[in-house]
Formats: structure tokens, sequence, C-alpha cells
């Protein structure tokens, strides 16, 4: 395999969804790969206008949790994608190539505009484009994605042949997606039909990395169920998204199918299940929570890992940037 590229967006908390969904699936990958790229995509949370004390605090604690959780500075780039240049510069190349119609059909900015799309600020309407430089000046083979994200891919892709068939050079490689096969989707604790957010304004939503184990524990008693028991299989609860949302997460930090737990928990009630999930959650995020805390308390130290995997990086993206302006034909001066 290539380079594989992955980025989390440094605008609040991280929660469990993040390390199910993405981060813990990323550590896996380092230790079967080389030329691994994880970003702290603080260009893209600038499009919400975060408070400016808040984005330094949230970048260094994605980074943290990204370290705490297994992702080694040593073998793959960490760094914060604003420390690299060369993406926004190859964006502004990437809109040049970027009809309008294309942009029109990216679902995630209807999504995030909602009614105020006239509102809604022009790095959010572009935020793909950005998102393809992110990928391809790297020249990036593989990208580990979720649904909400498979889109993007797709612009990132069509991209790339846009800009080879506009120079008549097949420059960039077309990246393909990295599906996982233990990647979970995990939904909100209080709505089994919406996915677990930053952005949902109940903390009682969400796991976050730093809850301590108490808060666990109340935030799972708190989750949304129903009174019914837990069948013996998933098909017998398509009705009931909270309790297969509870039980996802349990099958993924258990490293099992959702059919093996619903067999392992078939009868019984979620007031008896919550323990056990509760207890389950708390023996593979505390010791991460543990050691963000070490992390987070020299800043000085995290902060050098991150220059140096900024250096990394611009090192990679500065090369295949010059490339690309000799492609295009900007003047060398």
């Amino acid at each position: 395999m290539g380079r594989i590229f992955s980025g989390i967006q440094p605008t609040g908390d991280l929660h469990i969804g993040n390390y199910l969904g993405a981060i813990r699936n990323w550590v896996k990958l380092q230790d079967a790969h080389e030329n691994l790229l994880f970003c702290m995509v603080d260009l893209h949370a600038l499009t919400t206008l975060p408070n400016p004390q808040n984005m330094t605090v949230w970048t260094r604690e994605v980074a943290a949790a990204y370290i705490a959780s297994g992702i080694n500075p040593e073998k793959s780039m960490i760094f914060p994608q604003s420390a690299v240049a060369a993406h926004s510069e190859l964006a502004w190349i990437l809109s040049c190539l970027t009809p309008l119609g294309w942009l029109n059909r990216m679902t995630q900015f209807k999504e995030k505009a909602g009614k105020h799309k006239e509102q809604a600020n022009l790095g959010l309407y572009s935020y793909p484009v950005l998102m393809a430089a992110d990928i391809l000046i790297y020249k990036t083979t593989h990208v580990p994605v979720g649904e909400d994200q498979k889109q993007h891919l797709e612009l990132a892709r069509d991209l790339a042949g846009a800009f080879n068939r506009q120079y008549g050079k097949d420059y960039f490689e077309l990246p393909e997606p990295f599906i996982l096969k233990t990647a979970a989707r995990v939904m909100s604790l209080r709505d089994g039909t919406a996915k677990m957010s930053k952005s949902d304004p109940s903390d009682y939503s969400r796991i976050h990395f730093m809850d301590d184990p108490d808060t666990i524990v109340l935030k799972i008693r708190k989750a949304k169920t129903d009174s019914d028991p837990i069948a013996g299989a998933p098909e017998a609860m398509e009705n009931r998204p909270e309790a297969l949302n509870l039980l996802g997460i349990y099958a993924a930090l258990s490293d099992t199918t959702m059919e093996e737990s619903c067999r392992t928990f078939e009868g019984a009630h979620f007031s008896t299940f919550k323990k056990t999930l509760a207890d389950q959650i708390i023996a593979a995020m505390d010791p991460i929570r543990q050691e963000m805390l070490a992390l987070l308390k020299d800043p000085a130290s995290l902060d050098r890992i991150l220059k140096k995997g900024g250096e990394e990086a611009n090192e990679l993206a500065s090369q295949n940037l010059k490339e690309i302006k000799e492609i295009v034909g900007f003047l060398r001066v």
C-alpha cells in the first residue's frame, strides 16, 4: 500500500465515536503499513469560527488523543493542518478546476448549513475542495473514510482526474477509500438515530475521551434504552435503535460481532447490561485518558512532536507543490 492520510477537526472534546470509528482503526493501520499521516485539520475547524484559545487547547487534545491511543509519532506523521501551507495553495489551484455544480451536490454542506445557506461561509461551502487538497498534496493512495465522507473522497478523485486531464499529465493517482471492517458507527446515547457528535448540546449524548470512570458510569446509566430484554439477534431489534447502539459499542470494544453480543446477553435487561458496558468502556478508555493527562501536562514536549511531524509533512508537501506549480506554469523566481 502507498500512503494513507486522515484527520479529525479540533472543534471540541473527542468522544468514543471518534475512537471506535477512526482512531482505533488508524492504530491498526499503523501496525500493518508505513507512510501514514494523521492530521488535526484545524483549517477545516475554522469554518465554525471557534474561540482562538479553544482552538489551541483542542488541537493539543486531539494530538494527545492520537498518541495516547497508540499512534506512534516515530512511525506516523502527526501535525496540525495549518503547519503545512501547501494544503491551502493546492486548494486554490483545485478550486479553479471545480465546477460549482460539483459543490452544489455536496450533501454535507446542505446538512450543516440547514435553512441558513445564505449566512453560511465560503469555507464551509468549499470545504470538500480543501479536503481534496489535504489528500492530494501528499499523493495519498488510500483514505480511511466513514459513510459521511465518501462523497468528499469522490470529489477528490474527480479533481485528481480533472487536474490530470487539464494539464495532460498523470500526476495524481486516484485515491482509494480504505473501508475498515472493524470501524463502528456510534450513535448518540440520547437518540439512536443520530450520529454521536461533538456539537450535540447534550453532554449526556456522548462519552468523552476525558470522562472519568464515575462520569462514564453515570452517562451509560442515563443512556436512552427501552424496557424490553435484549433479543438473541440484531434483526429482532431493528426498531430499537438505542438498544442496537449500546450493543454495537460493546461489540466494537470487545472485538465481537453484534450477533455474538446479542447471543451473550439474550434475555438480559439493560439495567444489568449497562453495568457491563460501563466497565468495558472504562477498561478501554481510562488508560487513554490517563496518558492524555500526562501528555497535556507537558505541552512543550507535545508541541515538539507536532513541530517534527509538521516539518516532515512540509518536506513531502513542498516537493509535490513545487512539481504542481511547474505543471500549472507558475513562473519560478
